[in-house]
């Protein structure tokens, strides 16, 4: 699944993305504008349909329920007002009597208005609603069926009493509204949007090579400074180890000779002993600092050998040392590498820090897992405040390990001691 994290396979992913939610923005906004256009056009027709259609046609007597009227409206008007998509009209009188309808079950009826509709008919305006189909004026309408739209608006009749005129529109208007606004906008917008993709796709394509040249060419410098600074840090190993640390031994060595002889005085022979063991203790100083300066080979001089040099300043400053180590010949390099570091950053707190009289390192194998212990008598630490007392290595070392699979752990408390211990995978 390495394909996942290209830049360009997500920047593709997230234009898709934004590609669908524009799309579904855009048909929502449509069928918004597209319902505001229709009931508009609706507005409209209704109004010209009312005062330039049915008021100028509207009887006398229409008002008082005369059959001549009504019957003057269906043979001259009717045809006239049910255009377009109108499927149905009514005209009120202002007490909710029903004076002409194409329905004539209706005329002569009488329902009550809403307050819309006796809105309509106080300040002459015109207003929409969808239309209720269980209210009982409105059963007929149920016939036909979907969605209907009333509209109503005020006309007079020529005695000059108000009148409530409603036409009824189906929603395929509505319909055919929203198909030609998102006909117009959607393909604009996919081909534009479109087009930016296949146009920034290649400046993302050369921007990601750029960036990932740069990051090998950062890694390649980044490599030559370790790879400098090791075989740097291993001149100066070697040269301890072959100047110094030779000549420390050599006297070491001239000293118990001389201090052997039978010839030397029993006070110089104490001399020479403790002068000897200073030489020693040095020289087991300088072993440690070799190991801090240049870490060992783990696999080639093992790794017991590695974290007894480890120890060594512990064992100079008197403190009791045990180390027991197994099961480290089947781990991995990066396993023995890391738990050589947290025992190297361990055993360097209690130098500093725990003043213990007896400490125990321990490595060993559990099921997949390398575990490395260290367990101290010292005056332990509060694990919440550590760091700010020098154990911060141990924090820092707690990510890698954590990068690695493995868990960290310290439990110390003041007066107590103090246990680490580590499991990583060996493999």
């Amino acid at each position: 699944m390495r394909w996942l994290t290209n830049p360009v396979v997500q920047f593709l992913a997230a234009g898709f993305v934004a590609l669908v939610i524009v799309v579904l923005a855009t048909s929502a906004l449509s069928r918004d504008a597209a319902d505001e256009e229709a009931i508009h056009d609706a507005r409209t027709l209704t109004t010209v349909l009312g005062r330039s259609v049915a008021q100028p046609a509207v009887p006398r007597g229409l008002v008082d329920g005369d059959a001549a009227a009504i019957d003057r409206m269906d043979w001259h008007v009717l045809d006239r007002l049910l255009v377009g998509d109108v499927r149905r009209i009514k005209i009120w009188a202002a007490d909710g009597t029903v004076l002409y309808s194409d329905r004539t079950e209706l005329i002569g009826a009488t329902y009550p208005l809403d307050e819309e509709e006796l809105d309509a008919l106080e300040t002459g305006g015109t207003d929409a609603e969808l239309s209720d189909l269980d209210k009982p004026e409105n059963r007929f309408e149920r016939e036909i069926g979907g969605d209907l739209l009333e509209v109503y608006t005020r006309i007079r009749s020529p005695e000059g009493e108000p009148l409530l005129f409603e036409a009824y529109f189906t929603s395929d208007q509505i319909e055919r509204q929203r198909e030609e606004v998102l006909g117009r906008f959607l393909p604009i917008t996919l081909v534009a949007l479109i087009g930016l993709m296949l146009l920034t796709t290649p400046l993302v394509l050369l921007l990601t090579r750029r960036l990932d040249r740069a990051a090998r060419e950062r890694e390649g410098l980044l490599q030559a400074a370790v790879r400098a600074s090791d075989e740097e840090r291993l001149r100066i190993a070697r040269d301890l180890h072959d100047g110094v640390v030779q000549d420390l031994a050599g006297s070491s060595y001239a000293l118990s000779t001389v201090a052997s002889r039978p010839t030397v005085d029993d006070g110089v022979r104490r001399e020479l002993d403790g002068v000897g063991r200073s030489l020693r203790t040095s020289m087991r100083s300088l072993r440690s600092l070799l190991v801090e300066i240049y870490p060992p080979d783990l696999h080639t001089g093992g790794l017991a050998a590695a974290l007894h040099d480890v120890v060594a300043p512990l064992a100079a400053s008197g403190a009791a040392v045990d180390v027991d180590v197994s099961g480290e010949e089947s781990a991995s390099d990066a396993a023995v590498a890391l738990v050589w570091r947290v025992a190297q950053e361990g055993i360097r707190n209690v130098v500093h820090h725990a003043e213990a009289s007896r400490v125990s390192l321990t490595v060993h194998r559990e099921d997949d897992q390398l575990v490395l212990e260290i367990v101290d008598d010292g005056r332990g630490f509060d694990p919440a405040t550590g760091a700010a007392e020098g154990h911060f290595g141990l924090r820092t070392l707690d990510g890698l390990v954590r990068q690695s699979g493995g868990t960290l752990e310290v439990e110390s408390a003041p007066g107590e001691g103090t246990t680490l211990r580590m499991e990583v995978p060996a493999g």
